[in-house]
């Protein structure tokens, strides 16, 4: 069973493993020929594979335990080698829950192969899960906007339906207020619960202003999102992992953060110049929260039509370096603007695409419409998710409606 198919029999209705507490789990295949391997279950929770800045040869495992592991690993496989990966304990403790977690990187991967992983602790394992490198010079990416919910029933079908018409996805992004309030565990758990597809397919976070607010709705450092997605390193000695880059085939992302804590946006201005500069990628993609255009807003005179403090801050710097494709959030809203350059429309520039709503927040007749865009989802709005598709000529972007409905087509064609 290749990785498409576990995908597909998972969120079709295939075979699960029922937990003592109920929940379900889908079950891995066990690659395992020999009928006389014997080991005992291994109970982890919110298994997971985090991008890494090179994920055609390593690999970030985490997951959950309810109880302490004593020699915690991960254990991959190919044919019949089986390699060995330390977890490291990153255990924390957010809203006065203790959040038992472990970490592992798996290096010395090929691209383009699929490999067997499991979490292990002495003869304890868990099934096997799909675990597959960037194949070939094409590939598909799932973009999901954000996905906050008062009901995370809503962000599970989104999810669910976005995966199951594609399950030749290799990695799928969530573009900032994955939850509703960053301090609250109880919205991490159900987010978690909404995307069992994370254990066989690796994920990109990006961090929204909602994973730094605290019960008390304060903004405060985002102890949950870090903890919980040990993302690539930056170099920051202030702000590590805040923000991050990699690569995957012929094209680079990176990753920015768009929360205005002292120093960060000017720290990133200079890391984003030379994280750029030293790729050479063919295709440049950004991801972040914040958009970058300023709406009027109904019953709002005073407030007027442009750019917000980040796009004020960022979008030249895009222009600098020929960014291709920009995709950002927190507006809840599908926009498509086309290509920008220098604050005005033109063939030259980035395409920017704001990119929706994926959870049960809506601000219905809240934004009135700007000059700049050109594409608008259908009114009033519901939810929606994206495929990236790129290849060595063109990125191609399509906008859905949950029930498989394209609203919106945008092909990126390479620069001459």
């Amino acid at each position: 069973m290749n990785r498409r198919e576990f995908l597909t029999a998972m969120i079709g209705g295939g075979i699960f493993l029922i937990t003592g507490c109920g929940e379900k789990i889908p079950r891995g295949e066990n690659i395992h020929n020999e009928v006389t391997e014997s080991f005992e279950p291994l109970d982890v929770k919110h298994l997971r594979q985090l991008i890494t800045s090179d994920p055609s040869t390593t690999r970030r495992i985490m997951f959950q335990s309810d109880e302490p592991l004593q020699s915690p690993k991960v254990e991959l496989k190919l044919d019949e080698e089986i390699k060995q990966f330390p977890a490291v304990d990153c255990t924390f403790t957010d809203d006065g829950e203790l959040n038992r977690q472990y970490s592992a990187l798996i290096e010395g991967l090929d691209a383009g192969v699929e490999y067997r992983y499991r979490a292990a602790d002495g003869n304890r394992k868990t099934d096997w899960y799909s675990l597959e490198t960037p194949r070939g010079s094409k590939f598909k990416a799932l973009i999901f906007p954000d996905s906050q919910c008062a009901n995370y029933d809503v962000w599970a079908a989104v999810a669910k339906s976005a995966i199951a018409k594609n399950p030749d996805a290799e990695f799928f992004v969530n573009l900032g207020d994955i939850v509703d309030n960053g301090e609250d565990w109880t919205q991490w758990k159900a987010w978690f619960d909404g995307v069992p597809f994370i254990k066989a397919m690796p994920f990109v976070p990006v961090m929204g202003n909602h994973e730094t607010y605290s019960r008390q709705w304060e903004v405060r450092e985002p102890i949950a999102y870090l903890n919980y997605f040990d993302v690539p390193t930056n170099g920051s000695s202030e702000f590590n992992r805040y923000y991050y880059s990699f690569d995957w085939n012929g094209a680079h992302f990176m990753v920015l953060n768009t929360e205005p804590f002292d120093g960060l946006i000017d720290e990133q201005k200079n890391w984003l110049r030379r994280d750029s500069e030293s790729n050479n990628r063919k295709w440049k993609i950004v991801l972040m929260h914040r958009d970058v255009l300023q709406y009027r807003i109904n019953g709002r005179p005073e407030r007027q039509e442009g750019f917000s403090p980040e796009g004020l801050e960022f979008m030249p710097l895009f222009d600098e370096l020929g960014i291709d494709l920009v995709l950002t959030g927190h507006l809840h809203t599908y926009r498509n603007r086309g290509r920008i350059f220098n604050f005005e429309k033109s063939p030259r520039g980035a395409v920017y695409i704001l990119t929706g709503i994926a959870g049960d927040v809506r601000y219905p007749g809240l934004w009135i419409d700007h000059a700049l865009d050109e594409v608008i989802a259908p009114q009033p709005e519901t939810d929606n998710f994206l495929t990236l598709e790129v290849d060595n000529t063109s990125i191609e972007v399509c906008c859905f409606l949950p029930d498989g409905t394209r609203i919106d087509h945008v092909v990126i064609e390479q620069r001459t």
